[in-house]
């Protein structure tokens, strides 16, 4: 393989020049269905599934064999990886983009449970995935001595069943056919899930007995969204027209841009405050003359004040709708539910199981709509539209609010000549985006909202939903590959730690040629951890100075380009100024403008954005 010196970058490049398409297998003549893997294949590629990542394994072998020898290695085309956890948090990704499934196979129960966090996490972010399991023959008698026992279960999906919307293990070739539609539909179906399903290795390998029919996948897919009843969307009309302050909550809605246009017009129609989580991926423009607050996943001052202030809630899938409630209130709902009228849409409810407490706390609500929030608002565009409703510009209530940007007064500048904290590092890379097309595929905590300037549904794919660490780096490289060919600049804002937990997935972008950028705040610490070790130690009258002993990731200092750069991605020293960072990730664009992978190392202060009182902005009183 050709290398080249990467210039002023000091590395050497050794990033395939690709120009044919990837791994693509030869001499394969015309091949035929022959063998039960070969189905389960087939019907795969009626479903066009574009990409199937993985991690090989003797498990699922004849599978692999037909994505290979049969189908060609395209849709779906195996995207390699080096870890379990990597293949599904890329399916993650690329699933929060697309929010269409993404396949995965997984190794065994051995994969399976190296992957077990990451499909958490996928559960949690309500992200379609059709994940492709295996076990060792379910027939002992035809068992390979040791490891094909080893690596048989009698009920392997009880690993992920109570995180996974639905799981099947096929007996036979024409089951094998309705479980992968089946689970399509399932997957696509509101609210998203992963799921799971395992191929006995013994079904895979027999040859096919009959001809296996494969029917037309259209017939076989999800229902669309249902209907609002028109006797809820009467009463939220007339709880419309009775509000002086009505507040829109904007939790988890669709990336189509339709649907965001949509909810731009129905805040302005209704002359309703917007508020947004910096949890959730972007849903409503941040820059708004109505988004008075910047967004938060805890509600911060400019948030309660909001909250306190609406006598309207409408909360479209917000996450934790009690949560926030306490938070600005002070009470628990079910003790002490809030005086307003509280409008709440989301089909979430038929996710809830006894087992992940994802669902939240229960919030009280005077006008529950079981509809995905989109739908709603589409229908309530309508109704507004046929009833001639006059658009409210300005509700005399909040016309003494101030623009959470307003009230920055121009301090969004990030110090210079000087170490880097996180509010310098993320108001730099919030001039970087200005006039750009991002995608900030995942951002750190401690990041403020004060540096979330979103103005379309691919500009944040939100945070990993089950609070894992170690899935930034493939979330990032799966959102990348979702948006390949679309001319976004895909970036990654990850912390030291997810970073090292899941750098080996870097690998998967330079040998698929995924342009993408990563950026690390590297505080050198398990930081969110160190001050919870703080909080303790107070409570405990103890001393709050070593907080740092079992947190700090240092002495020796991990080299962090180092490992990008062995993984195939262009790098340069770590920098630690503002202007440094500015430079790296000017340069940085450039690269992966070519196509290429670009991975900057900027060393922060430890510590948490903290924009102190004449910084927070938005949602106060005007002064």
């Amino acid at each position: 393989m050709k290398t080249e010196t990467a210039g002023r970058t000091g590395q050497t490049n050794n990033r395939h020049a690709k120009k044919s398409p990837i791994d693509r297998p030869q001499n394969l003549g015309k091949p035929q269905m022959k063998w039960g893997s070969d189905v389960v294949a087939a019907v795969t590629r009626r479903l066009n599934l574009k990409y199937i990542a993985l991690v090989p394994g003797a498990s699922y072998r004849g599978f692999h064999d037909s994505i290979v020898n049969y189908l060609g290695n395209d849709n779906p085309q195996m995207v390699i990886c080096l870890h379990e956890e990597h293949a599904v948090s890329i399916a993650d990704g690329y699933g929060k983009v697309t929010e269409e499934p993404m396949a995965v196979a997984l190794h065994a129960n051995v994969g399976l449970m190296h992957a077990s966090m990451p499909i958490f996490n996928a559960w949690c972010d309500r992200t379609p995935m059709i994940i492709f399991g295996a076990t060792g023959p379910v027939d002992a008698h035809r068992r390979r001595p040791w490891i094909d026992w080893i690596h048989t279960a009698k009920d392997q999906a009880a690993i992920v069943r109570d995180y996974t919307k639905w799981d099947d293990q096929p007996a036979s070739p024409q089951a094998a056919v309705e479980s992968v539609l089946r689970a399509n539909q399932i997957t696509r179906s509101a609210p998203y899930g992963p799921v799971y399903i395992c191929l006995d290795a013994g079904l895979q390998e027999a040859p096919l007995s009959e001809e296996i029919a494969i029917p037309d996948p259209a017939r076989f897919a999800p229902a669309p969204a249902a209907a609002v009843p028109q006797a809820s969307l009467v009463k939220t009309l007339k709880a419309i027209d009775k509000a002086k302050f009505p507040l829109i909550l904007m939790g988890r809605v669709s990336r189509k841009q339709a649907d965001w246009d949509r909810r731009v017009r129905f805040a302005e129609a209704i002359g309703a405050a917007v508020l947004t989580s910096s949890n959730d991926p972007s849903a409503f423009p941040t820059t708004h003359p109505f988004h008075f607050a910047a967004p938060c996943l805890r509600s911060n001052k400019d948030a309660t004040a909001l909250i306190k202030n609406a006598d309207l809630i409408i909360s479209l899938d917000w996450l934790d709708l009690a949560g926030i409630f306490r938070l600005s209130l002070g009470a628990a709902q079910t003790q002490h539910p809030a005086d307003k009228t509280i409008l709440h849409c989301s089909v979430d409810s038929i996710r809830t199981n006894g087992w992940s407490m994802d669902h939240q706390a229960l919030a009280a609500v005077d006008i529950p709509i079981f509809a995905e929030p989109d739908q709603f608002v589409a229908q309530m565009l309508d109704e507004l539209i046929a009833k001639k409703t006059p658009k409210v510009k300005a509700r005399p209530e909040m016309k003494s609010l101030v623009h959470w940007n307003d009230a920055l007064n121009g301090k969004t500048a990030p110090n210079r000549g000087q170490p880097m904290s996180i509010w310098d590092m993320a108001m730099t890379l919030r001039e970087f985006t200005k006039k750009r097309a991002v995608t900030f595929a995942r951002l750190p905590i401690g990041w403020p909202g004060e540096a979330y300037e979103f103005d379309g549904p691919l500009s944040f794919m939100g945070n990993d939903g089950g609070g894992a660490v170690g899935t930034g780096p493939g979330h990032t490289i799966g959102a990348a590959l979702a948006l390949k060919d679309s001319g976004r600049l895909t970036i990654g804002v990850i912390g030291d730690g997810d970073y090292l937990m899941g750098v080996s997935a870097l690998w998967t972008a330079s040998h698929f040629d995924i342009p993408v950028m990563i950026v690390v705040a590297d505080n050198r610490s398990y930081y969110n951890d160190e001050m919870h070790q703080e909080r303790v130690a107070q409570m405990r009258s103890r001393p709050a100075q070593n907080r740092w002993i079992g947190q700090r990731i240092d002495e020796p200092r991990v080299d962090l380009v180092a490992m990008a750069r062995a993984q195939g991605f262009e790098s340069e020293e770590p920098v630690s100024t503002s202007e440094a960072l500015a430079k790296a990730l000017k340069r940085g664009a450039e690269i992966v403008a070519k196509g290429g992978r670009y991975f900057i190392d900027s060393v922060v202060t430890p510590g948490y954005a903290d924009a102190g009182p004449d910084q927070r902005a938005g949602g106060g009183k005007k002064s």
